[in-house]
């Protein structure tokens, strides 16, 4: 019987996770998506809202929603907030991810799951395997101000939050360096994808 994987996707802002994800997604096998999960904890949970409350003041929601940009200046400007928050967001982030990878791995063989922060919120040993999603630190740039349509200083105060690129190449299963065409990208998904199946035999 062929073993059953869970296989973490992470990289730095603007590296192509969600790219790589989407084409993984379209070879049929489920994604997972922690920044969602935390989204919505942060949205729904009144316990969580209540410690965020305490640490950074009642600014930090409007309506019972989280006031994104008053939490993203008060807290991604400082280490030590950045800390804070993490630990006060990610024990039931990581509590819900376990039980989702559990219910799709019920009808599926590999299960993934895209989160930035899998190596400094210490998350490696809840997978099989991680997949490292790698990209020059200029492209990242570019790419995040348009996406996030959010200015330079702030994608590098955030880069700068993060562990560092090289690092995570290092301690990864598998990289995916995404540095030329969308093609490339999905040859390059694609090739790791077949290598997994290989690996749960």
């Amino acid at each position: 019987m062929k073993k059953k994987l869970k296989v973490a996707i992470t990289g730095g802002i603007g590296s192509g996770k969600s790219s790589v994800c989407e084409i993984i997604n379209s070879k049929g096998y489920p994604v997972i998506y922690a920044d969602d999960i935390s989204k919505e904890i942060l949205s729904t949970d009144k316990s969580v809202q209540d410690k965020i409350v305490t640490e950074f003041g009642k600014e930090s929601f409007h309506n019972n929603l989280p006031n994104t940009k008053y939490l993203a200046e008060k807290v991604f400007s400082d280490p030590q907030k950045i800390n804070r928050i993490n630990s006060i967001l990610h024990p039931p982030t990581i509590e819900k991810i376990k039980n989702s990878m559990e219910e799709k791995l019920s009808k599926s063989e590999m299960v993934f799951i895209e989160a930035a922060l899998i190596y400094e919120a210490e998350m490696e040993d809840m997978f099989d395997y991680i997949i490292v999603v790698a990209s020059p630190a200029e492209t990242r740039i570019i790419r995040s101000i348009n996406s996030k349509k959010i200015d330079r200083s702030e994608v590098l105060r955030r880069i700068n939050s993060q562990l560092p690129e090289e690092k995570k190449k290092k301690l990864a299963d598998f990289v995916i360096e995404n540095n030329g065409s969308m093609e490339e990208l999905k040859s390059k998904t694609n090739f790791v994808l077949s290598v997994l199946d290989a690996l749960r035999k």
